[in-house]
């Protein structure tokens, strides 16, 4: 697939000789393979990008041309969104009596700088018009389906920020919670950093401990620091997960009989807050030995929330509570169905009760078939666009279906979880590997958002 260049991307800096195993500008008769992952063409003229995966190294290539065609590398840190303005790393020319001219070799990632980097092949006919192949990396931290998802995912880790996609705040816990549950499940720890970056440059940002006026906000970011206790034992974000459940127990109130409201600033009572509380809770209560406080706060959040309406006759979830106290009948998106399995799996660990894994399975039986559409997980209402809140909530759903479906014994949902990975994978997928919004294929962008998804999906499937 060719890509037609016009104009460029927003100005980033000047770039600089990157070396890692080797440095830039070697030689590409010293690689010891040549891998090519992606093609361009222009007036006749074959572009291709050349990869030394052994060491993460890559080449452009322009052949059927003709003395004064140009060909150069792009080299970008964020997944093709900008590139090294003006840099054309390698730029050569086909000299005279030749057809055909190949650069040298360039570094794909930054590691002395933790830049996660993709490249792509330019060449330009003399006198004609720029083509570019798509943008592709080498298998380096991509070995797999789901450890080349989670590094596409890091092309989004703003190193400034420290965040993902520049200033996204909980769909950052939720990308972090997938890169988290890969490294554990894929036993790759490149992107172990990010913990600690995320936890040093926001531990005081907004409210202060991830907390702010949103408690679903807080009740994400509590449940991504568990993760990230877990995975290192490190004290400080237990801690912090148990400042999150102490925030949002703080805005538990009598509106509707209890529950968590969904912000300081009113008393609205919606699904995702109260699960997240439920699952928040009982993770910090088996964390806690000899804890009772979160133990009590759990069974006080499940028996309000199986009364509360949310629950519809299908054994789907509604968004919320209207100021009657009523289900409102708004969409059962799939992340309010999605936690609540985690939620009742975690407590069900708390408590020991049976019943709770039987809820559960009757909840996820109903999800799993309603959420469907031609046999592939979809939301409701789902767009083209990977940006804003709704492309992270099917990652929050199939994240909690895996957890259930490790539980039990018969592994019920590995099929459903596989077909839709392998869907995915098939029809929705780049040479980068970014995903867009449909699981199913189509069109669609790609963003910060929809990898997370992606990344918890196929954590799900292979776990």
């Amino acid at each position: 697939m060719s890509t037609l260049v016009v104009g460029g991307p927003p100005a980033v800096a000047a770039p600089t000789v990157v070396c890692n195993r080797y440095c830039d500008a070697r030689d590409p008769a010293l690689s010891p393979q040549d891998r090519v992952p992606v093609t361009a063409t222009v007036a006749s003229r074959s572009i291709a990008l050349h990869f030394d995966d052994a060491d993460a190294m890559g080449w452009a290539s322009i052949d059927n041309g003709a003395a004064g065609d140009r060909v150069w590398l792009d080299r970008s840190m964020d997944g093709g969104r900008t590139w090294e303005s003006g840099s054309r790393l390698g730029d050569t020319a086909v000299p005279s009596g030749r057809t055909g001219r190949r650069t040298q070799m360039f570094n794909v990632d930054d590691w002395n700088t933790r830049g996660v980097g993709a490249l792509r092949a330019c060449g330009q006919p003399a006198g004609g018009s720029i083509a570019c192949t798509p943008w592709a990396r080498t298998t380096w931290n991509a070995g797999s389906r789901s450890t080349a998802a989670a590094t596409a995912l890091m092309m989004s880790f703003d190193r400034s920020s420290k965040l993902f996609g520049g200033n996204g705040w909980w769909t950052a816990a939720n990308a972090l919670t997938a890169v988290i549950d890969n490294i554990r499940i894929s036993g790759m720890g490149s992107y172990t950093y990010a913990i600690a970056e995320i936890y040093d440059k926001n531990i005081n940002a907004q409210g202060g401990q991830f907390r702010n006026e949103y408690l679903d906000d807080t009740g994400w970011w509590g449940l991504a620091w568990i993760a990230a206790y877990d995975l290192t034992g490190d004290r400080r974000y237990l801690d912090t997960a148990r400042a999150d459940a102490d925030h949002m127990h703080a805005n538990w109130n009598n509106t509707c009989g209890g529950g968590v409201r969904w912000s300081t600033n009113g008393n609205y009572k919606n699904a995702i807050t109260n699960e997240l509380f439920l699952q928040l809770t009982s993770a910090l209560h088996n964390r806690l030995p000899g804890d009772t406080v979160y133990l009590e706060r759990a069974r006080s959040e499940w028996n309000w929330f199986r009364q509360s309406g949310m629950i519809n006759g299908d054994r789907m979830i509604n968004d919320g509570l209207t100021a009657a106290c009523a289900n409102n009948g708004q969409p059962t998106w799939t992340y309010n169905q999605g936690v609540i399995l985690g939620a009742l799996t975690e407590f069900h660990r708390a408590t020991g009760d049976a019943g709770l894994l039987t809820t559960a399975r009757g909840l996820a039986d109903a999800s799993t078939v309603r959420l469907q559409t031609g046999g592939v997980l979809r939301e409701p209402g789902e767009s083209d666009t990977c940006a804003g809140d709704g492309p992270s909530f099917k990652g929050a759903y199939v994240r909690g279906l895996g957890i259930l479906n490790r539980r039990l014994s018969d592994h019920p949902y590995s099929p459903a979880l596989t077909r839709w990975a392998d869907s995915a994978y098939t029809r929705d997928r780049n040479a980068l590997d970014q995903y867009g919004p449909h699981w199913s294929g189509g069109s669609g962008t790609t963003g910060h958002g929809c990898q997370q998804s992606v990344l918890d999906l196929l954590n799900a499937a292979t776990n």
